[in-house]
């Protein structure tokens, strides 16, 4: 992919117009991806990126290589890491979240035929921060004040978060089972991008 050809990010009318020629990558969990991803999006989470980095290389010499998350934020971190290996790539504006919001289609894997109750990550994150404030206050009136502090770290981590449009506890419920691939999907994901 050339720098002329095509954009750092490209908006959701961009993406639907060249989608047919696009190999698109989605880094969210599985467990995300299962929810609902764009038509022949290949499922490789960020945190399995440097894995998938020489099948991506290549998927790049075929033609130009569209990465997909939720919201962009995860995709811009990933293009970010893919450049620093040498490897062009785009962003999608807004994720899938911008996608099915500009009235396109959202896929659903065949396995996933019987609803799945997958929460976003974001999802996942405003609950467990919620859970950990709540129960960080409840624990300070009834047991001892020092576990307001809990609140107050996850208050600080939120502040965090925001301004480093990273986020810590992200990257940690990415790890739970549900949201990991098995290794078995990722090397059939690996093997499909290779055969593209």
């Amino acid at each position: 992919m050339t720098a002329p050809r095509t954009p750092v990010a490209l908006d959701t009318g961009q993406a639907g117009d060249r989608l047919h020629e696009l190999t698109v990558i989605d880094v969210r969990t599985p467990g995300e991806y299962a929810s609902g991803h764009l038509p022949g999006a290949l499922n490789i989470p960020v945190d399995h990126l440097r894995r998938a980095l020489p099948e991506i290389r290549k998927a790049t010499e075929r033609g130009d290589v569209l990465v997909v998350c939720a919201s962009g934020a995860r995709s811009e971190n990933a293009c970010k890491l893919l450049a620093e290996h040498g490897i062009p790539t785009a962003t999608l504006t807004g994720g899938t979240t911008a996608w099915a919001a500009a009235g396109h289609d959202l896929h659903q894997p065949a396995v996933c035929d019987i609803p799945r109750a997958t929460w976003s990550m974001e999802r996942q994150v405003r609950f467990t921060a919620g859970a950990v404030v709540l129960l960080g206050l409840a624990f300070g009136l009834l047991v001892h004040p020092a576990f307001q502090l809990v609140s107050a770290g996850i208050a600080g981590g939120l502040v965090f978060s925001a301004l480093t449009n990273t986020c810590g506890m992200a990257a940690m419920l990415a790890k739970l089972p549900h949201n990991r691939p098995r290794a078995t999907d990722l090397d059939a994901t690996l093997t499909a991008l290779r055969d593209r």
